[in-house]
């Protein structure tokens, strides 16, 4: 091991300069023990004691923040998983198809909320970075104008609720089918505020309002199935704890984000236009990779008995867990690229990094799910939801590669490209052309989803590993 540097018990450790400009509370330093001195008492609590400083840097570091985020979108899984397991139970294996149908399309939904959490994190860490005085300020207005927006999303999703029920496959619930659209539109007020949070690295306060989503979720849509709900209570929770953490997330972002108060300002903050623009290329990006991810769920559910598709959602959810660390991931990778590249480093590392972290977490769950499919999902599920355990492995090792070109997508629309677009938009056309083919045997649904994401994560990874800068000014092209 490496030996730190002497430093006198007098002279303080010195604040990284970025913890300074990033307004991170900093504790006072400690003063700087002798070389070679052993830590006080010797006991267990001295030299945890003398391990905190330690334990604090590294919390502090690059890798430390994006595993933070990661655990936290770790423990929304988690919770999620319970979730699954609760509903399985409560409402069978019908009813948790449909379940699984509706959460398949509201992740569908989900993805112009991605999006725009993306741009806003790029769009306002880079407004930060030039030294804006109406930086931030363009999401008070944006919010405004969605909040406006949502009544008539509600107006329309009562109207077209049969059809949406017909679409998603769960006739038998229409109301539930409808909560998709406003349920979807909360989802893309949330993300405009978590990128703005993101962009002035509040990392800590998203990972813990990651976890609390997840358990709202969970508590509100018990509560509603309880009442005799049945599969439309399960899906409302859902909705409800979205609303509530946007009402939530307001008043912090007023402090940390506060709108101009000069008239000449006001007229320069930007508009929802302005948004929608910037958010062209992500929201194509992530639309293609819900399809990529989600539509074997929807399809699935339309060719196979209630019972097998059910189980497959099942193993779905389960294998998904690391698409979710590498959300967690993402919300480190973006804003801290855009960072490094207005300040003219290669932005790589930062990108190898949080792949190294995905990859610790990866590799032994795809080989754990391999070799224990059928008494985990027994155990966890039950033993009707079982039918898709020789596919399980197969569904991790495909969502791992899937993750992986997540990543890289983060990366590359960091540094403002656009070009990879073309090779998700080819894996996608692939997919819904050759899944319906295969039809109800799971394993062979694995198997072709295993190969296409196999392709997919080469193709994004190789463009982003050729791609290290760009302009001061991140463009779309």
């Amino acid at each position: 091991m490496p030996r730190r540097p002497d430093r006198s018990a007098t002279s303080p450790v010195p604040v990284p300069e970025a913890l300074r400009e990033s307004g991170t509370p900093v504790a006072p330093p400690l003063p700087a023990e002798p070389h070679g001195a052993a830590p006080a008492g010797g006991g267990l609590a001295a030299r945890a004691a003398h391990r905190l400083p330690q334990l604090a840097a590294l919390a502090r570091s690059d890798t430390g923040r994006a595993a933070g985020l990661a655990g936290a979108m770790l423990g929304n899984n988690a919770i999620a998983l319970i979730t699954t397991v609760v509903f399985a139970r409560l409402l069978g294996a019908s009813g948790y198809g449909s379940l699984g149908a509706l959460l398949a399309a509201f992740v569908i939904l989900m993805v112009p909320g991605s999006a725009l959490q993306a741009t806003v994190a790029r769009e306002v860490s880079h407004e930060l970075g030039a030294g804006s005085d109406v930086a931030g300020a363009g999401v008070h207005r944006w919010m405004s104008h969605l909040t406006v927006a949502f009544v008539g999303v509600c107006g329309v999703a009562v109207v077209l609720r049969e059809p949406i029920a017909a679409a998603v496959g769960v006739p038998e619930a229409p109301w539930a089918a409808a909560a998709t659209l406003p349920t979807g539109w909360l989802w893309l007020m949330l993300s405009v505020q978590r990128g703005a949070l993101q962009a002035v690295q509040r990392y800590r306060l998203v990972g813990l309002t990651l976890v609390g989503e997840a358990a709202l979720r969970l508590a509100i849509g018990i509560g509603l199935v309880l009442l005799g709900l049945g599969v439309t209570g399960a899906f409302l929770g859902t909705g409800i704890a979205l609303g509530l953490l946007v009402v939530a997330y307001t008043f912090p972002l007023r402090r940390l984000l506060p709108p101009p108060r000069a008239h000449a300002a006001r007229m320069r903050v930007p508009g929802m236009r302005h948004l929608i623009n910037r958010a062209r290329i992500p929201v194509a990006a992530f639309v293609l990779i819900a399809v990529l991810q989600h539509v074997d769920v929807i399809i699935v559910k339309h060719v196979a008995e209630p019972d097998v598709a059910g189980s497959y959602a099942a193993a779905s959810v389960a294998a998904k867990a690391v698409i979710w660390l590498a959300m967690g991931l993402g919300f480190y990778l973006l804003p801290e690229a855009v960072r490094r590249t207005q300040a003219g480093e290669d932005a790589r590392p930062i990108l190898v990094r949080t792949l190294g972290l995905l990859a610790v977490v990866a590799v032994p769950l795809v080989v754990f799910y391999t070799l224990l499919a059928r008494p985990l999902l027994e155990t966890v599920f039950g033993s009707g939801l079982t039918a898709a355990a020789g596919a399980l492995g197969l569904l991790t090792g495909a969502m791992a590669l899937l993750a992986g070109g997540y990543l890289a997508v983060q990366y590359l629309l960091a540094l403002g490209r656009w070009t990879f677009i073309l090779i998700l938009a080819a894996a996608a056309t692939l997919e819904l052309l050759v899944v319906p083919r295969v039809g109800s045997e799971l394993v062979q649904v694995a198997v072709v989803l295993l190969g296409l994401q196999l392709a997919v994560a080469a193709g994004l990874l190789l463009t982003a590993v050729r791609t290290s800068r760009a302009p001061p000014l991140v463009g779309e092209g």
